[in-house]
Order: structure tokens, then C-alpha cells, then sequence
């Protein structure tokens, strides 16, 4: 069976457990939101976590939250902290790219990387900079509410990304399908603006045999259009097998001024490619926000509109049921 030959193309970190010590890091831009960040940190200390806040992690250098290296000294501490399990962005914004730019994770033939159970990695918008440089050295993080995010997010919202980093499968996502059938893929959640920015950078993971998923926030119809025109003259979607489009929210035409619609965009530059596409799935910003695992295999149903993740968990359930129906006819 095809399903079965299915496996987790990034190392995943071993589940969390109520007692483990999380660090709080600001990568990106400063922190504005003090309120919804202490709810964010309520939220996982809730779950029985111990959550570390790193030094720092209220400064200011223009928008940013610190200088570049001060930034990356907080993610350079969390990382190689021995007893730290997972890594909690505050907020998004802007940064996370400037700090890669001199950035080396351990080489995956290193005999650090072999032997450092990896971390959780936690956030979206500008840390999927963050989330796809290290999808690349082959470990999974997850797209998934911010701290000063998640206290918006409804229960099942949060229920569903516990589960993930607690060791449980996660249900489809469903949406609107647009044709296409079916397609399975290693999973790369996006925020739209901050992956074109990567294209061509060392931060770009290979996109061949990939699922995109994608979202945005405050960026007119025509931005959108000419983001996703760069994807399809530069050649990056040529071997991507479908695409799953979360929120575009904020993105309504300027007033007054002649536009398309960011779905009329969406469908003009998306839906001619000839592979699954679905729209509508419950994630991104100003609203629901459901965690995806980054660099995980999925699948992709254009027809039935439907985003599933195929972790081990998930694959034995199917051949369960599939085995379970085999017995009954």
C-alpha cells in the first residue's frame, strides 16, 4: 500500500512532557503587545511547563527586538541549553532573517547533531524564516500561534498544537478544494511575504516534491500578485505538488483604486498550475490559527478539500481502519 510507505522526512523532537523547561526568545520585531505576551505565557505554564524567559527579551533597536546580535545570542543560548525541550517566539514582525544571515546550525554530520535530541521550535509570520532554515538541517518545528498570539486562539486551536508537540495525531484541516486530486508531500507553512524573501538565499529549503501552505496579513491584492508572479518566473513552483492556502487577512484593495480581489488573485496565478489546490484552511493571522508541522509529510486533497498530516500516528490509524473495513466485507 502506498500510504504505508509514508515517513517523516524531518527529525521530529521527542514529545513534551508537564514538567519541561520551554525558552522564550524575541528573533524578530519588538515586543508591543506585553498583555497578550503574558496570557501567551500563562497559557503554556498552564499546561505544567516551566517557561523561561530570555534577558532581553523586551528590547528595542528601532523595530527590531535588539540588535541582530543580541537576537541571536537569545536563539544561540536556547539552542545549546541542555535542559531546555523547546523554543517559544514571542512575536513576529520583522528580524528573523537578519539574523541567519550569519548564522550555522550544526552540520547534520556533526557529532553534535547527532547526539542533541532536537528542540521544539514554535511560531509563524517572520519566523518562518526561522522555521524553513531549520526544516533544512532536517528537524521539524512547527507553524503555530506566537506568545503573544495564542491566548486569541480558540480550544480546539490550542488543543490541536498540544497535541502535536505532546506526541498525538492531528485531524485534516478542511477548506475549499479546487481540483486537482490528490498529491502527497513534505509539508513547508508559509508566511507568504517572508518565503518569497527566501527565494534564492541559503535559508530556501528545495521545494521539489514539496506541499506549500501559505497565509499573509496587510498586503494589498497586487503585492500578493506580484509575490506569487516571482514564484512562477523563477521557476519555484515547477515541482511543488500542490498548494494549501490558509487566512489572507487585511488584504482587501485599496479604496478607490481599480483591483482584483486577493481571491481573484489567488485563483488567477494559483489555479492553473495543474496540481491540488485548497483554499480557506483555518490558519494565519486575525483569526484561527491551526499548528502545522514544518517538514512533515501531508497529504493534499483538491477534490475533497482537505489537508492531512501523514505522521507515523496517523498512518497506522488509517491501515487500522483499512483493516478494520477489510474484515467486515
Amino acid at each position: 500500500m502506498k500510504d504505508a510507505q509514508v515517513r517523516v522526512a524531518a527529525r521530529v523532537p521527542a514529545p513534551l512532557q508537564a514538567g519541561d523547561l520551554l525558552r522564550v526568545i524575541a528573533p524578530s520585531g519588538a515586543l508591543r503587545e506585553q498583555k497578550a505576551f503574558q496570557e501567551g505565557v500563562k497559557i503554556w505554564r498552564s499546561r505544567g511547563y516551566q517557561v523561561e524567559i530570555s534577558p532581553g527579551y523586551d528590547r528595542r533597536w528601532g523595530y527590531l527586538a535588539g540588535t541582530d546580535e543580541e537576537r541571536r545570542s537569545q536563539l544561540a543560548h536556547a539552542l545549546t541549553d541542555p535542559d531546555c525541550r523547546g523554543i517559544l517566539c514571542t512575536r513576529g514582525g520583522y528580524g528573523g532573517t537578519r539574523i541567519l544571515e550569519d548564522w550555522r546550525w550544526a552540520a547534520p554530520e556533526s557529532a553534535d547533531y547527532k547526539t542533541t535530541e532536537p528542540k521544539w521550535l514554535i511560531g509563524f509570520s517572520d519566523i518562518t524564516s526561522l522555521l524553513w532554515s531549520l526544516s533544512i538541517q532536517g528537524i521539524s518545528g512547527v507553524h503555530a500561534p506566537l506568545l503573544t498570539t495564542i491566548a486569541a486562539e480558540p480550544e480546539w486551536s490550542l488543543q490541536r498544537l498540544f497535541d502535536w508537540v505532546e506526541g498525538r495525531s492531528l485531524p485534516p484541516l478542511k477548506g475549499e478544494g479546487w481540483g486537482g486530486g490528490k498529491a502527497e508531500g513534505i509539508l513547508l507553512p508559509a508566511n507568504l511575504t517572508v518565503a518569497t524573501h527566501l527565494l534564492n538565499t541559503p535559508a530556501q529549503p528545495n521545494l521539489a516534491g514539496v506541499i506549500l501552505a501559505f497565509e499573509d496579513v496587510s498586503e494589498a491584492p497586487y503585492r500578493i500578485d506580484r509575490m506569487l508572479t516571482q514564484w512562477r518566473m523563477s521557476g519555484a513552483l515547477k515541482d511543488v505538488r500542490g498548494i494549501a492556502l490558509g487566512r489572507f487577512s487585511q488584504c482587501e484593495p485599496p479604496a478607490h483604486i481599480p483591483s482584483f480581489t486577493v481571491a481573484e488573485v489567488l485563483r488567477d496565478r494559483l489555479g492553473g498550475l495543474g496540481i491540488p489546490v485548497v483554499s480557506g484552511l483555518l490558519f494565519g493571522h486575525d483569526g484561527e490559527n491551526a499548528a502545522l508541522p514544518v517538514g512533515i509529510s501531508a497529504r493534499l486533497d483538491g477534490d475533497l478539500g482537505e489537508l492531512s498530516i501523514l505522521d507515523e500516528l496517523s498512518i497506522l490509524d488509517e491501515l487500522s481502519i483499512l483493516d478494520e473495513l477489510s474484515k467486515r466485507c
